[in-house]
């Protein structure tokens, strides 16, 4: 019975650390240096001209406004999602 409850209690101490978070880190190797970046992409639509464009920032203002609510992991899925979230 011991058993069981350590495992578990161990499974748990592993495993809420990499469920809680939200961002993606990526970490690339290239010749010896390691350079670790994490970038959310979100699809913006300023009001005036409807025009959809991909940022890495958070608009705050009130000069363009964040289409849906899905954070990207990369510009490629972010751009491939503007011709369907970005409809006039």
């Amino acid at each position: 019975m011991k058993k069981y409850v350590i495992g578990t209690a161990l499974l748990v101490a592993f495993a809420a650390p990499a469920l809680a978070t939200s961002s993606t880190t990526t970490t690339t190797t290239t010749g010896g240096s390691t350079t670790s970046t994490t970038e959310q992409f979100y699809v913006v639509r300023d009001p005036s001209t409807k025009k959809c464009t991909v940022t890495t920032t958070k608009p705050t203002s009130g000069t363009t406004v964040v289409v849906g609510d899905t954070v990207y992991k990369t510009r490629t899925e972010a751009e491939s999602a503007v011709t369907k979230v970005c409809t006039q």
